[in-house]
């Protein structure tokens, strides 16, 4: 799924309103395992100049980008996390290592060709889901229309259970990420450069 999906489901599993820090912990739990990929997306386009094509064609499935996205969509890591968080009693913790762990779940199921190596440490195995969020060959335009669905909840749930406006203005922010480029282009292509 795009990033600002899973940082707005992370939210509205794992933050608590009367912790409002677990808010902003559980949108950057969504986000974290993401960001190694951003970088390297980053680094790889700007810094050095490859293609875009190029980066998700070749440079995404090498080797080397895959043992990183295999520790950062890690159940194993996540949960670890996530378990720490809870016998520490720690919200923002937990809220944090729930929402990457749900990141990764969803992951788990939404990736085909781009799966990750979600067992690691402990196994190489990679899951290809029979669905892909992108790919239309993998039901890529229905998972679309269920992913829009889950924000939309997703920012309707989190506005109504947060009321401080600054906390509603980042919400909807982060849902209008989303939202905007499926509105202007009338599909849903994939944050990611893939769809």
């Amino acid at each position: 799924m795009n990033t600002p999906t899973h940082m707005l489901i992370g939210a509205a599993v794992f933050a608590r309103p009367i912790v409002p820090a677990t808010l902003v912990a559980a949108m950057l739990g969504g986000l974290a395992p993401d960001v190694p990929m951003f970088a390297l997306v980053l680094f790889s386009t700007r810094l050095v100049g490859i293609p875009q094509h190029e980066v998700f064609g070749d440079l995404f499935y090498s080797d080397s980008w895959q043992a990183i996205f295999a520790v950062d969509h890690s159940f194993f890591v996540w949960g670890l996390l996530l378990a720490l968080g809870h016998w520490r009693r720690h919200l923002i913790l937990t809220a944090f290592a729930g929402a990457g762990l749900l990141h990764a779940a969803t992951d788990f199921v939404t990736h085909h060709d781009d799966a990750r190596r979600q067992f690691w440490p402990v196994s190489d195995w990679v899951f290809r889901s029979p669905v892909s969020y992108w790919d239309p060959n993998y039901y890529g335009g229905i998972i679309g229309v269920v992913e829009l669905g889950l924000v939309l909840f997703a920012t309707v749930f989190l506005c109504w259970r947060h009321q401080k406006l600054w906390q509603r203005v980042v919400i909807v922010i982060l849902a209008a990420v989303f939202v905007v480029p499926v509105i202007v282009t009338g599909g849903f292509h994939g944050l990611h450069g893939m769809g």
